[in-house]
């Protein structure tokens, strides 16, 4: 297929990039990786007028950790996380969710910024910076603001972001013990069902979980009934069953790759094997 005709501009800051957004006449799309919109383009589902090229915007790339606190750059690609240093070290679990998107062609141009802002109802990301409740950092028109990662995601392709914004970073504190278990689709590697699980255990009982499933329905969620049922327990093996048969999610997707009823099963189940992997940690 052959996306409808567009003009292209190569921005060299935020501000740049906001401008030129704001001066556009027409549909005008920012593009990084561009792994989520040309897809769309092809398919003529987006037509854009105006593609404003985000990648080259130097300070928006690279992982750093200062005191416990890691952050990320909206332009950090997905092959950069999987082999971070700082995230092997401090946050596995972003580097083991970003090793699981899609192939290594899609890893090398593909962003976590732009993942989150496209905000799939199948992909990673999502659902890892929900379970580690993660700020992300917004630049617009207005100045800069700050969103948490579980009130940024709203419904299908639906976030907290303005036509004139775009990710800058996302930030979260180091997780104690924090696992993502995904069962994928063997030609898309897109989640069919995907649980992010960061635990706080001290002393050998749980006092903390935030539990995200992404895949399984319009869009990364908190699995609220899980989180209460791993509070307090010693985190063996009856108290993980007991807690991932808890797992009911909202507005179950279902399409070839999987029924409602098979959704909600294997989320449960992929619910299980990520506290499992987090209380190993």
């Amino acid at each position: 297929m052959i996306p409808s005709a567009f003009d292209y501009q190569r921005a060299g800051s935020i501000a740049e990039a906001i401008a030129l957004k704001q001066g556009a006449e027409g549909d005008a799309r920012f593009i990084a990786g561009g792994h989520s919109l040309i897809p769309l383009m092809k398919l003529r589902l987006a037509e854009p007028s105006l593609l404003i090229d985000i990648s080259g915007i130097p300070g928006l790339s690279g992982v750093s950790e200062d005191g416990g606190r890691v952050s990320i750059g909206a332009l950090t690609t997905h092959a950069e996380l999987e082999s971070d240093s700082v995230l092997l070290a401090s946050a596995p679990v972003v580097a083991e969710a970003a090793g699981e998107i899609g192939d290594q062609q899609v890893r090398n141009r593909g962003t976590i910024g732009g993942s989150l802002a496209h905000a799939d109802p199948a992909s990673d990301l999502p659902a890892v910076v929900v379970a580690l409740d993660a700020s992300i950092h917004i630049a617009g028109a207005g100045g800069e603001r700050t969103v948490a990662a579980g009130d940024f995601f709203s419904g299908l392709f639906e976030v907290d972001l303005a036509e004139d914004e775009l990710i800058t970073s996302v930030s979260f504190d180091a997780p104690s013990q924090a696992a993502y278990a995904k069962l994928r689709h063997p030609a898309s590697h897109f989640a069919i069902v995907g649980v992010a699980a960061s635990l706080t255990v001290e002393g050998g009982v749980c006092t903390g979980a935030r539990v995200a499933v992404t895949g399984a329905s319009t869009h990364a969620q908190r699995l609220g009934a899980v989180e209460e049922a791993l509070t307090g327990s010693s985190l063996d093996d009856d108290a993980i069953a007991a807690a991932s048969a808890a797992a009911d999610v909202d507005d179950v997707n279902a399409d070839l790759a999987g029924s409602e009823e098979y959704r909600q099963a294997m989320t449960r189940v992929f619910t299980g094997r990520a506290i499992a992997a987090a209380a190993a940690r």
